[in-house]
């Protein structure tokens, strides 16, 4: 058998890959590269486990970035309205429904290139109050100024999303307001200020299987690895260009293979050991079979609830018996195995 399918351990010494390793395992026959992943998960997490996130949107359109994917940008006619924020018992109202249906992590959204300082205390008091409800918190805000990561800290932040989206090489055809390494200097900010990362990226948007390689491979590769690592496909929405570009309007180009979906779950257990593995945007799309594959696969975490942010998400319902069919449990965060990692 191929050395790359080799089982191992639970993660214990930190790893740094190569491209050529990454674009191995994408190489790999479908079967092989499922029983690599799988033996990495069950060493390092309970295998028929899965953690529960809810996403809310905190303040839905009017971003003045120019992501080609996004539904929220100012700069698409995508008949979104800009939305002030809402009001923090609104917000808190919304987290205890998603606990009591079993979320253990509520994440706030907000359509802003980066908070404004007015904007930030009202954030504040949202992550107090969902926190003083025993749910884990995590925010996405876009781009962070020195000081603000820890006013969320302080607040009792738990996680910032703040994704990749994908390869340094891709960005520029995706977005063009802020760069890359803009991301990665918020990363930076949110962990000196000793708070837990989720960071992942988008597949889909017309990027070659190099180029996916690569987005797993910088996630990997940044020290340390994220913590909770949501995978998306591409939504096409209506009136954003990447929506034209790859056959949402257009009619012309075809979505991502599902078994190169899957392969892309499997590289991100197989890399990221000890991390959480989301299921994000798109679920909806792959249908029952293509996400039974991605648990096999490693994922361990979906977005849970009928809406993320502004796109569709299978209901709470359709998960449920889901789970029933594949003997799958839910589970907090700190159920994994290997603690401290």
């Amino acid at each position: 058998m191929n050395d790359m399918t080799q089982p191992v351990a639970a993660a214990t010494t930190r790893k740094t890959w190569t491209l050529a390793e990454l674009e191995a395992l994408y190489a790999l026959p479908f079967n092989d590269l499922m029983f690599h992943a799988q033996n990495v998960h069950r060493a390092n997490f309970d295998a028929n486990a899965v953690q529960l996130s809810t996403l809310l949107s905190i303040k839905t359109g009017g971003c003045s970035e120019d992501c080609g994917y996004c539904s929220q940008s100012a700069r698409h006619d995508t008949g979104l309205e800009r939305e002030k924020m809402l009001d923090v018992a609104e917000v808190v109202a919304t987290a205890r429904a998603a606990k009591e249906a079993g979320a253990t992590r509520f994440c706030m959204g907000a359509a802003w290139r980066g908070p404004k300082e007015k904007d930030l205390g009202a954030v504040t008091e949202m992550v107090r109050e969902v926190k003083a409800l025993g749910l884990e918190t995590c925010v996405t805000l876009g781009m962070l100024k020195p000081g603000q990561a820890e006013q969320l800290k302080d607040a009792g932040l738990d996680y910032y999303n703040h994704n990749l989206d994908t390869a340094s090489e891709f960005y520029g055809q995706v977005i063009t307001t802020h760069t890359h390494g803009d991301r990665l200097d918020t990363l930076a900010r949110v962990r000196d200020a000793g708070i837990h990362v989720c960071c992942g990226g988008i597949v889909g948007m017309g990027e070659s299987r190099r180029v996916r390689a690569g987005l797993i491979l910088e996630l990997a590769n940044l020290d340390p690895q994220p913590e909770s690592v949501p995978i998306n496909m591409l939504v096409k929405v209506p009136g954003t260009p990447l929506a034209v570009e790859q056959g949402g309007e257009a009619g012309k180009g075809e979505n991502l293979d599902p078994f190169e979906f899957v392969r892309t779950i499997a590289i991100a257990r197989i890399t990221m050991p000890a991390s959480h593995v989301r299921l994000s945007a798109g679920r909806q799309e792959l249908g029952e079979g293509v996400q039974a594959l991605c648990f096999l696969a490693g994922a361990n975490s979906i977005f849970y609830g009928d809406k993320l942010l502004t796109t569709g998400n299978p209901d709470v319902s359709a998960d449920a018996a889901l789970f029933a069919k594949l003997g799958l449990h839910t589970e907090p965060v700190q159920g994994r195995r290997c603690a401290g990692h």
